[in-house]
């Protein structure tokens, strides 16, 4: 599945979505940086409630399919140009983590 095809099927806010068409491989669910840091694989989809500028950096660290902010979080404007500028594909939901996470794993089986 794609990215874009995820928004759409999660009815995902896409905040910043430069490559809708990057594939998510499979996801992680963290708020703890330095554990996201060391466990996210590359193509996941990251969900988190972190909205600050070391998740731009961790994603693009761990090169992520893209990072979706649980329960209605968003990045300050700043940090999301920072997400524009590493191509950082960032989305956001109401819905808290775990319901996310549920449905991810429903559209990748």
């Amino acid at each position: 599945m794609t990215v874009g095809e995820l928004c759409e099927k999660l009815a995902l806010e896409p905040l910043c979505m430069p490559h809708p068409e990057r594939e998510v491989l499979g996801g992680h669910v963290g708020d703890l940086l330095s554990w996201v840091m060391g466990r996210a694989e590359e193509g996941d989809a990251w969900v988190t409630i972190m909205s600050n500028l070391n998740v731009v950096a961790v994603a693009s660290l761990r090169d992520v399919a893209c990072v979706i902010l649980a329960c209605g979080a968003r990045l300050e404007e700043k940090d999301m140009e920072t997400a524009k500028e590493k191509e950082i594909n960032i989305l956001t939901s109401p819905l808290p983590a775990f319901d996310i996470c549920c449905r991810i794993g429903e559209g990748l089986r």
